[in-house]
């Protein structure tokens, strides 16, 4: 069994990082493991771009909000999660049994809706995976979603057709930098059974 202290119950998300180098072999067992996940027609659209140079960080500085730039600039490692808008041209690899390629095809609305949900869900996978194979993260938002689609995907990472959903810091977390947990809600604020 799985223990759910080290993915959600003592997991935190980070902002202060140790200077401790995350090797690409890890990186590597992180998205092994995070594309076992489940998406519908296992269409599997995530795709993430790996910032590890000082260089590379500085270029997606300015597209950061203020409070996002200090601890992705000292993360050892920042990860753009995208979702690929044409993940419907490698359904006849992913899913070979039945033509799902054509379920997509001439209808941008519903490549779209099916890229990000399952994009996202992915990225959540990854957080999970990372987590429990002994790293921590820091997800967020608050950057240009735009500028960073065309400085580091329109330039051919992926063909071009990969769109920015979230960022997510990794590294090694400093313990003594951590906010209290903040609270959530409870089982009947949130869910109903019917």
């Amino acid at each position: 069994m799985i223990d759910t202290k080290e993915v959600f119950e003592e997991a935190r998300t980070n902002s202060v990082w140790q200077e401790r180098p995350v090797p690409d072999e890890l990186l590597r067992r992180v998205y092994d493991v995070a594309k076992m996940g489940p998406t519908s027609a296992n269409c599997s659209p995530m795709r993430i771009l790996f910032l590890k140079s000082k260089e590379t960080k500085a270029r997606l500085l300015p597209m950061l909000l203020e409070g996002n730039r200090a601890k992705t600039m000292q993360a050892p490692v920042t990860a753009i999660i995208g979702y690929d808008v044409e993940f419907y041209e490698k359904l006849p690899q992913l899913f070979p049994h039945t033509d799902a390629r054509a379920w997509f095809v001439g209808k941008p609305e519903l490549v779209e809706t099916t890229a990000f949900r399952n994009g996202t869900l992915q990225g959540g996978y990854f957080i999970l995976a990372a987590r429990a194979l002994g790293l921590d993260c820091g997800p967020m938002s608050g950057f240009d979603n735009a500028a960073v689609d065309a400085a580091f995907f329109a330039p051919g990472a992926f063909g071009g057709k990969v769109k920015s959903n979230f960022l997510c810091n990794l590294g090694y977390g400093d313990p003594a930098a951590i906010m209290p947990r903040h609270p959530r809600l409870a089982f009947d604020e949130a869910c109903k059974i019917i």
